[in-house]
């Protein structure tokens, strides 16, 4: 595997970036802001699970960024029963947008790992993300060195797990899929996706999700070092 693979993709969120613990602390920012007085734990464990199931739909293009933005909020406001304007949900969903790239903890292990595969590999990231966010995470972690393409799905005009994304990926890496590695943590759209488009893949397993033991995970990115 060492000697035929030349490029490895990243996925970003739940990946390298830390987006559970900086979306925690871009939510703190804005509620304290605007005096909204909530159990920010409470909003946080009914937010997660909810933002999941939007970008789910929204990766399958069955929801619009704007209904992404609107409706995770919204639904999270209604499930603990706050009456909360469409107008306020409308402005502290683009303060979210805004806040969020200013916190930016990393998961344990990205650096040394980056710095370890840097040298020995062409380092890129594929995300589903939307294009100034998570520019602005890659840029505010100082982790944009590292990597010498970045592909995210507005550029491609497709989502993963959509074939096209890794397709254009790789046309922008000026690399192929048979000398190429995906890691990433949802094993729909960065496992699956890349391996339905003929690139091997990593599933980066941090909830122990029960999967087919042929494929390749790993719970912590220190981890990579046993297949790269």
């Amino acid at each position: 595997m060492n000697a035929k693979i030349s490029d490895v993709f990243f996925d970003l969120d739940h990946t390298l970036w830390d987006f559970e613990k900086n979306s925690a602390l871009a939510f703190e920012t804005i509620f304290k802001k605007h005096n909204i007085d909530l159990d920010l734990h409470a909003f946080l464990n009914h937010y997660n699970p909810i933002n999941f199931q939007y970008w789910q739909l929204y990766q399958h293009d069955k929801i619009t960024t704007a209904e992404l933005r609107y409706g995770r909020l919204k639904d999270v406001f209604d499930l603990m029963d706050l009456e909360v304007t469409d107008a306020l949900i409308d402005l502290l969903s683009d303060e979210y947008i805004h806040y969020l790239p200013q916190h930016n903890h990393l998961f344990e292990g990205t650096i040394e790992i980056l710095d370890y595969l840097k040298d020995k590999y062409n380092l890129h990231i594929i995300t589903n993300g939307f294009h100034e966010v998570q520019g602005n995470k890659i840029k505010n972690s100082k982790i944009g060195h590292y990597f010498s393409t970045i592909t995210n799905s507005e550029m491609a005009g497709v989502k993963k797990p959509n074939p096209q994304i890794f397709e254009y990926a790789l046309q922008l890496a000026k690399t192929k899929k048979e000398t190429s590695i995906m890691i990433g943590d949802s094993f729909e759209a960065d496992v699956e996706g890349a391996m339905n488009s003929g690139i091997d893949a990593i599933f980066f397993n941090t909830n122990n999700v029960q999967v087919d033991q042929k494929i390749k995970q790993i719970s912590h990115l220190k981890a990579l070092k046993n297949y790269l």
